[in-house]
């Protein structure tokens, strides 16, 4: 048995992912912990109070704790955490000492990746990262991060015990872009709950979601916070180029970042341009329960992002059985088996996008022999599989000397 300490600084794993900056992340941590404590480990996640009206500890189940942790004003925005980052770390290491210590620490995404690497030098415990996204994949993809960032990352990846990677797309990226050992890079492939996430029919799923008022026209799904990064824009265009004037694009998410807002408007203003009203559909984040029903009323689900270090939608589409067309880039290239579990498209051209929509839609045969493949080719992850992966990493680092940096 383990004492875990996970440190997500900018979300909680209680938020609801599609809100504000939460996400896959969310869900990852969340389930993690539930996996490693029904191994018996006993997972800590710390968090930084975001709500002035939040108890300093939540036990969410046995063995997993969120603890939240006072750094700056509660309302301060993602931007602005650097600034706090130090100030967080003070507290979180007197919690873990109230805790009665810890043996592993988790860091998930930079920013606790910098407050895990102080931490790691205070209690001379080893550290294991998360990153989630990367600065400089990002950059690459159009999506410029300060190069403070970046630099941020590679320090904290030069001090981890172990990195981890979700994909080998990933394990790659962090070696030939940031010159991580691949001795200490970690493969670890999130999961995806099984007992929620299943196939299902599409009508008694239509009959579940009946707010939609969907009808029996084509529905497209796109699950995700509604910023550049996620392809917004690359959905809506080519659901006007398409052919099939009935289909109707349902779009799961809110805004979220800086570019949040303005992304939404830019939104609202291609559907006026192209005369959707009417066929797309922005409805606000829903919990897991109801998520799958979302999943199993689409025909299709699409996942235009510029940029995934993995890609949970994808994946959970696929469990409920329904094929995924994808952008060909980072972990949805390991997800989608092109041609056999839903589609990979280079680029984001609209009129590519809507050629491949309009032909799964002409060809219920086909979507149909996509979705059994899909569902198959998801029960490979599970993330009780993943704990068990991420257990073993843990047992391996705590078995050595923590590496030591010159920080």
């Amino acid at each position: 048995m383990a004492r875990v300490s996970l440190l997500s600084l900018h979300t909680s794993p209680l938020a609801q992912p599609g809100t504000g900056d939460s996400g896959g992340m969310n869900v990852y941590v969340r389930e993690l912990a539930a996996g490693l404590a029904h191994a018996g480990n006993e997972c800590t996640v710390y968090v930084r109070t975001h709500r002035a009206d939040l108890p300093a500890r939540v036990e969410v189940e046995p063995g997993v704790a969120v603890a939240h942790v006072p750094a700056g004003p509660p309302e301060l925005a993602k931007e602005d955490l650097p600034a706090v980052v130090d100030e967080w770390v003070d507290g979180v290491g007197a919690a873990i000492a109230a805790d009665g210590g810890t043996d592993v620490l988790h860091s998930n995404y930079w920013l606790s990746g910098m407050a895990g690497h102080r931490l790691k030098h205070e209690l001379d415990r080893p550290l294991v990262s998360t990153f989630h996204t990367l600065a400089r994949v990002k950059s690459a993809a159009g999506d410029p991060e300060p190069e403070a960032r970046a630099e941020a990352e590679a320090a904290v990846m030069a001090c981890s015990d172990a990195v981890l990677a979700s994909c080998p797309a990933e394990a790659h990226q962090l070696a030939e872009l940031y010159g991580v050992p691949r001795r200490r890079i970690s493969l670890v492939a999130p999961g995806v709950e099984g007992a929620l996430f299943s196939p299902g029919p599409r009508g008694a799923a239509r009959e579940a979601v009946a707010d939609l008022d969907l009808g029996a026209r084509p529905m497209l799904l796109l699950v995700g916070r509604i910023q550049r990064l996620k392809g917004v824009d690359v959905a809506v265009r080519a659901l006007a180029a398409m052919r099939d004037r009935d289909a109707t694009l349902v779009i799961c998410g809110g805004p979220s970042g800086p570019d949040g807002e303005a992304c939404l408007d830019e939104v609202a203003g291609l559907v006026a341009e192209h005369g959707l009203a009417g066929r797309v559909r922005i409805v606000p984040p829903r919990p897991h329960h109801e998520l799958s029903s979302l999943y199993r009323a689409a025909d299709v689900v699409v996942v235009p992002s510029r940029s995934e270090s993995f890609g949970l939608v994808a994946l959970e589409a696929a469990a409920c059985g329904r094929p995924v067309v994808a952008s060909a880039v980072g972990g949805l290239s390991s997800l989608v088996d092109h041609r056999r579990t839903g589609l990979l498209l280079p680029g984001r051209d609209p009129e590519r996008w809507a050629t491949a929509l309009d032909g799964l839609l002409a060809s219920p045969l086909r979507r149909e022999r996509m979705g059994r493949a899909a569902a198959a080719a998801a029960l490979r992850y599970r993330w009780s599989r993943a704990a068990d992966d991420l257990a073993a990493v843990y047992a391996e680092v705590t078995g050595r000397p923590p590496l030591h940096c010159a920080a």
